[in-house]
This record gives structure tokens, sequence and C-alpha cells, in this order.
């Protein structure tokens, strides 16, 4: 499929924003970001951001930024998995998870996030996770994750959205509190490359089944319509429509 190469000047101010700030803050600003609603408790942490729902106890979305710095980060995995006490909300606890049958899911990667010992430790959050399935998490899953690096690398940075997709709930919930277990998990990439802008996006059922990483690829556009939400509003709405309907998988190495 051929790529249409589109030569812009990025017209949103790149930056990274602090825990604590207000959402308000980072909508217009941060390429990575979906639209932002009143209904998303926005929750910002060092190195992703998320939105928090505390009716599934999962997040909705999860944000950020990965860089070819941060991806060489020399800090190990460490971490405990438990709640964000600093957010006032209904959360998750490890006790749902006990005996389910399900991983806690990284949607932010702690790999993606080795750059700090904050970030490491804010990556174990449970407003960051989701019950997974143990071969998709550490299989087809894993893989995505490994590509989002490797494209950091090569772009200098790529921003990202994941998520939960909850359609029929056709796995219940788990727990005392109810966690909902999602159908399916979306991962949308965008990268900008000498002005040029580039979008993937791929949908990945909550199952143990096993598929090359193309087959679950998709345009952005198609992957808004079916969950729902506007992604990386901030770029340009002139060029956004043309940039999240390409798939170019020559330009992703697939």
């Amino acid at each position: 499929m051929p790529m249409r190469r589109i030569t812009i000047i990025l017209v949103c101010l790149i930056c990274h924003i602090g825990y604590g700030q207000s959402a308000k803050k980072i909508s217009g600003n941060l390429l990575e970001m979906p639209k932002i609603t009143a209904q998303d408790n926005v929750i910002i942490y060092t190195g992703f951001t998320v939105s928090y729902n505390t009716s599934t106890l999962i997040p909705n979305w999860v944000a950020y930024e990965l860089t070819a710095t941060e991806v060489e980060g020399q800090y190990p995995r460490k971490g405990q998995f438990g709640q964000d006490f600093s957010f006032r909300g209904r959360q998750a606890m490890r006790e749902d998870y006990s005996n389910s049958g399900w991983d806690k899911g990284h949607m932010c990667p702690a790999a993606d996030l080795k750059w700090s010992e904050k970030t490491m430790y804010e990556s174990f959050y449970l407003t960051n996770i989701c019950p997974q399935n143990h071969e998709l998490n550490s299989t087809d899953w894993l893989t995505l994750e490994k590509l989002a690096r490797e494209w950091a690398r090569k772009f200098d940075r790529v921003y990202i959205i994941c998520g939960p997709i909850i359609d029929e709930n056709v796995y219940g919930k788990i727990g005392p509190q109810g966690v909902v277990v999602p159908d399916a998990f979306f991962k949308a990439f965008l990268t900008v490359k000498d002005n040029v802008f580039n979008t993937i996006a791929f949908v990945m059922p909550n199952g143990p089944e096993h598929h090359k990483v193309q087959d679950y690829a998709m345009s952005v556009n198609d992957l808004e319509l079916l969950i729902g939400l506007d992604l990386f509003t901030s770029v340009d709405d002139r060029y956004e429509e043309i940039v999240e309907s390409d798939l170019y998988f020559r330009y992703w190495g697939l």
C-alpha cells in the first residue's frame, strides 16, 4: 500500500508534564493524548497518563511517549502491584486478581519505564493494570511491546495509546470488587520523522490464540470506530484524517 507522505510543520508543543497537573493542560499539547471527556478520571504519572474507570476498575486508556533514550534505561524491573493511594476514587485490589486465573497485565509496560526508580514503581499501580490472558500477555502482547521499543529506537520516539476493549464482556468479572475482564486490547502508535506523521493500530483478543502481529493490525481510523475514542487529537485537524487512515506496513518493518 503506498504511503502518503505529508510534510507539515508541527503546530503542537511537545512537552513532559509531571504528576498532579491539570488534565486541561495536556489535552491539546501532547501528541500521545486522546480526546479527554468530562467522564475521564485522568491521572498523570511521571511516565504515562491514565484515564481510570472507577466502575470497571481498569483503565479506559493509557497514553505515553516512549523515546530512544528511555528505552535504554537501566533500572531493573522491580515493584509490587498495588493501589495508588494518591487517587481517591474506587480502585481494584491485589485480592481481586488472586487465584483468578488472569495475569495482571501492564498497559504501559514496566520495561518502557526503566529509566527511573519512580517510573518503574508507578508502572505497578493497579490503575495501569487489566486482567489479561497469560498466553496473550507472555507472547503476542509482549511481541507488540518489544516492537514499540524497536520503533522508539528507530524513529527516536513513538507516541502510544493503549487500553482494554469491553464489548460483550464474555469473561465476566473477577474478585470481590468485580474487576471487569476485557474482551480484547488495543494499541495505537504515532511517529513523527522529518515532519512526516505515520500511524498504525492493533487489536488483540484477550485469549490464548497466536497470530502474526500483522494479522492484528488496522488503521487508527478503523480502531477509533471500533472503540469510540478520538485518538491523537493533537495532530492538526487538516491532516489527522489522512494520517490516521494510512496503514503502511513497510514503514513499520512489518
